[in-house]
């Protein structure tokens, strides 16, 4: 299989909204799913991940009567940041409570902590049901830095090498990052997912420099599709009342300089201002 496929499942920040206003792009919180060759890669947790895993459900049940000859879940997961908008879903992927699943997590946190201690604070234990250490599914949290990249070779499970060193084979999925402190207040994993000669870079959170972000330009030359932070429009980011700059977050104005810097051939408005109904 050579496909290469986007499905948006959530595209807000900040917080979930519902109604009849929010019916286009959906209120969702961040979470974008890749099909790479057959494998899935699910960009942030957000709410949007729910429904993610709802599908991926029920093409378990429906690969065989059998619940013991059923073809297992598995999907890889990569968070972008630990804030809340994030990361609200995870808990309710429904794959991760199925024993035969085999789910990898890969981000960044601060110094001082980890991913793993990260998500067992954050969202379970005292605010959900089960504990970190009860989920169900073959269940892997890993620590990614810039030295590292995660290569994804057909029938195997994810792997962090170096980045020195990697060779990418026809049908591996070669996944890059570099963490960006634009956002506050531990900065925001920035990913590439390459397959088949294709790109795909995924910039959630992220607040563009005056006169272009010189790395990230590097970072993303080229790519077939850029996923850009677009929370806000210029006038409420300019505000005099209340001004966004600082908040790390970009304006649709500088996702398209972002677009025409990089030279990247598709651009996709993301992370939408939760009361803006139409973006």
């Amino acid at each position: 299989m050579d496909e290469f496929k986007v499905k948006f499942r959530g595209v807000r920040g900040s917080f979930p909204v519902v109604g009849r206003s929010f019916l286009q792009f959906g209120g969702n919180t961040s979470c974008v799913e890749v099909n790479a060759g057959g494998r899935i890669i699910i960009l942030d947790a957000g709410t949007g991940i729910v429904a993610a895993g709802d599908e991926l459900m029920e093409k378990h049940i429906s690969s065989s009567a059998n619940p013991q000859e059923r073809t297992p879940v598995n999907a890889t997961v990569l968070v972008s940041h630990i804030h809340q908008d994030h990361l609200l879903g995870l808990t309710f992927f429904k794959p991760l409570h199925l024993k035969s699943s085999d789910i990898s997590v890969f981000g960044s946190t601060s110094p001082d902590t980890n991913m793993s201690k990260s998500l067992s604070e954050l969202i379970f234990g005292k605010t959900f049901p089960l504990d970190l250490g009860d989920i169900a599914c073959n269940f892997e949290i890993n620590d990614i830095d810039g030295e590292t990249c995660i290569l994804i070779k057909p029938d195997e499970k994810p792997q962090i090498v170096d980045r020195n060193d990697v060779q990418q084979g026809e049908n591996d999925i070669l996944i890059t990052y570099y963490k960006s402190y634009v956002h506050p207040q531990d900065g925001v994993m920035i990913y590439k997912i390459s397959y088949k000669n294709k790109s795909l870079v995924y910039a959630t959170d992220k607040e563009c420099y005056m006169g272009g972000d010189k790395k990230f330009i590097k970072f993303a030359k080229n790519c077939d599709l850029l996923i850009h932070d677009a929370q806000y429009t210029t006038e409420d980011y300019m505000n005099p009342h209340s001004p966004k700059q600082g908040f790390g977050h970009s304006t649709y104005d500088m996702a398209i300089e972002a677009m025409k810097q990089t030279n990247a051939k598709n651009l996709v408005f993301f992370h939408y201002e939760p009361s803006l109904r139409r973006p």
